[in-house]
């Protein structure tokens, strides 16, 4: 279940300018335009154990079997207590890709964030966030991988990842990690733990669908995920 919250940013470059709050007149020497927002927040805690979140719809692998198991679950490790959203089929081929989309948030720019704890893997290992997808075959991805020690993008086209970038970094297997992306336009800014990681254009996807990845045997676990849309 999300909570929606509607935001108004008003930005004033005059600084000798008088503000009238709450229907007050203002009079600003140069005004810009408010910029209308509306951030979403899936901690999961309001939503059933054992289920699927509502509206999240979980992908279809190659073969056509669900992508994956993807349940809320009680957990003590939760980063906001007392649930996460878990993918928790520890097995699966190497291209395996297990996702979930959103329903309810296409959007084209945005700023999305999410954390994420790695809990199993040998194969693969670690999550990721999806955004502009136009189905569960199309989109784009950020993800870091603690085995391979790097936070990779991505645009996936029928069904085939293209790497975009790739940024080495020494990932903690032990703790929780917060994994960002902001897209305005083509461009693109992938943060990992509040650190810059890449900084690029792509124009291939227009607008789509939020959603979150793994991948082969990964078991993770996901909260506090945020998506504020923005013009």
């Amino acid at each position: 279940m999300a909570l929606t919250v509607h935001k108004d940013n008003v930005c004033l470059a005059a600084l000798s300018a008088w503000l009238w709050c709450a229907g007050v007149l203002a009079v600003m020497l140069s005004p810009t335009p408010a910029i209308a927002s509306e951030l979403q927040v899936w901690n999961f805690d309001g939503d059933q154990p054992e289920k699927v979140p509502p509206g999240f719809q979980i992908g279809r692998l190659f073969d056509g079997r669900p992508a994956g198991d993807w349940q809320v679950i009680a957990t003590d490790k939760a980063t906001s207590p007392p649930h996460v959203l878990a993918q928790l089929q520890g097995k699966g081929a190497e291209h395996a890709y297990k996702l979930v989309l959103i329903q309810g948030t296409e959007s084209e720019n945005l700023d999305l964030s999410v954390k994420i704890l790695p809990i199993d893997g040998k194969a693969d290992m670690g999550g990721g966030l999806i955004w502009r997808a136009t189905d569960d075959r199309n989109y784009y991805l950020a993800r870091a991988n603690p085995l391979e020690q790097n936070i990779r993008m991505y645009r996936v086209v029928n069904g085939i990842r293209h790497m975009i970038q790739n940024f080495d970094h020494v990932i903690d297997v032990r703790r929780w990690h917060q994994l960002r992306v902001r897209m305005e336009g083509c461009n693109i800014h992938v943060f990992f733990d509040e650190r810059p990681v890449f900084k690029l254009c792509d124009q291939t996807l227009r607008k789509g669908r939020i959603g979150l990845w793994t991948k082969s045997d990964a078991v993770t676990h996901f909260d506090d995920l945020q998506l504020e849309e923005f013009q």
